[in-house]
């Protein structure tokens, strides 16, 4: 190149400085593919990035880094700012994905700083089909790899059909840790307490039954069970302020239920229901309400199909403090609900409709934005405008 044709000192800073932008994140120079305002926030949706399959669970592992399970048997690790990602190994062999099965959930332990410890729930191949199940195991140093894989607890809900596994983890104040699973497609089992389905347990982190656990000493019922007569329970989540464990299930045809949880009650699924029979408009169930069963908090209908449940707690977002989140699959959205300082339910919002997506987990990151997987295979991150 002669000297009339070389750049000028303007012209090659400003070659530079466009070049250092195009190694930026694309997160970060794409446009929001959603704005909005909900209950007292303005907010932007941004894609952080895509690729993963059916994307079922989401936990942070430092600030700007996540694991992601794959429902059909994958874990990969995000980094959000990059949206770069990659694969773990170190999962078990006897995945069973089949249906609604697969890995499912995955949490990081209340001392995950320290023992660098997952846990997952998964369905687990097993005589007699598919069966939920807890599990642990390490991340490594380097985050390639799992080690140590070791079932907590192989649930009492073996069967052949591909439905209503659950299954969502979480930890409460005292360190201890639950996790739901469904009825399995079978009905009879929401009032047959002789099995884990149907149920949400309580135990110690390292798979001991707690001895104040409802159910140790009948003989009739597992010990693990902390609450009964649950369809499907696709949200769990621990407010640690509050001491208030909250849960999010399936109805059939409508009856999308809100619950608080609490120890050796019964939430009646199928005896007590607000959905309709899916071969025609047909009450399930006895009654909407019947003495000895626990009423939902809040009800769904039509069904929404939640996918997922979490507490906020964020600072980007001071007004949703202690309100609610959960993803919509059949009705394609993120559900926001207000509760207020009494920790009663009140005001619903319904976020990102024009998206069309199914929104299947959220989390939250250490600046209180949101993050959310899609079935489409895509995570997108909820933040304040920049």
């Amino acid at each position: 190149m002669n000297r009339a044709s070389r750049p000028s000192t303007t012209t090659r800073s400003a070659m530079l400085l466009l070049s250092g932008l195009l190694l930026l994140p694309s997160s970060i120079l794409a446009e929001p593919l959603s704005e909005g305002s909900s209950l007292g926030h303005e907010y932007q949706v941004e894609a952080v990035a895509s690729g993963f399959g059916t994307p079922w669970g989401m936990a942070f592992i430092s600030d700007t880094k996540m694991v992601i399970t794959g429902r059909a048997g994958q874990l990969w690790l995000l980094n959000t700012e990059s949206g770069e990602s990659s694969e773990l190994s170190g999962l078990p062999g006897d995945i069973a994905t089949r249906g609604q099965g697969g890995l499912l959930d995955v949490q990081t332990s209340p001392s995950f700083g320290s023992d660098r410890t997952l846990y997952f729930t998964y369905s687990k191949a097993v005589d007699g089909g598919a069966a939920t199940t807890l599990a642990r195991a390490v991340l490594s140093e380097n985050s390639d790899q799992l080690t140590g894989w070791e079932d907590l607890l192989v649930t009492d809900s073996a069967s052949n059909a591909g439905q209503h596994f659950g299954s969502r983890v979480t930890f409460d104040h005292e360190g201890y840790v639950y996790f739901g699973v469904g009825d399995r497609g079978d009905r009879d089992n929401g009032q047959d307490f002789s099995n884990h389905a149907s149920s949400i347990m309580r135990l110690h982190l390292d798979g001991r039954v707690p001895d104040d656990n409802p159910f140790v000493d009948d003989a009739n019922i597992p010990d693990e069970i902390w609450s009964l007569g649950h369809r499907n329970p696709q949200g769990l989540a621990y407010d640690l302020e509050r001491h208030r464990l909250w849960e999010i299930e399936h109805g059939p045809r409508g009856g999308d239920e809100i619950n608080v949880i609490e120890a050796g009650e019964n939430y009646g699924w199928p005896v007590v229901s607000h959905g309709r029979e899916y071969w025609g408009p047909v009450d399930v169930g006895e009654a909407e309400s019947l003495p000895g069963y626990v009423d939902p908090v809040k009800v769904y209908v039509p069904s929404i199909a939640p996918g997922s449940l979490l507490v906020y707690r964020g600072d980007a977002f001071p007004d949703w403090q202690g309100h609610l989140f959960a993803g919509a699959l059949v009705l394609t959205h993120l559900n926001h609900i207000a509760v207020n300082a009494q920790g009663e339910i009140g005001e619903e919002d319904r976020l990102l409709e024009d998206l069309g997506e199914r929104i299947r987990a959220v989390a939250e990151d250490n600046r209180g934005h949101l993050y959310l997987s899609t079935d489409s295979g895509r995570i997108l991150r909820v933040s304040p405008p920049n």
